[in-house]
């Protein structure tokens, strides 16, 4: 995912807040990113579904006005 910086950093933040310390997830993100770990897949589809709903809810708001 290194070519589409918004949507890595989104994992990044969303990895961090659900797995915050090595009782969640033994590995940190980077390393998770590189081994395609269960909880970086999760965290890279949830970033995926936020995107979507954002640009869903922008394209919304421009509607209105």
């Amino acid at each position: 995912m290194q070519h589409d910086v918004r949507l890595r950093a989104a994992a990044r933040a969303i990895f961090d807040a659900c797995y915050p310390s090595e009782e969640w997830s033994l590995v940190p993100f980077d390393e998770a990113e590189r081994c395609g770990t269960l909880h970086y897949r999760q965290a890279v589809e949830d970033a995926r579904q936020a995107r979507l709903l954002l640009s869903a809810a922008s394209a919304t708001q421009l509607a209105l006005i």
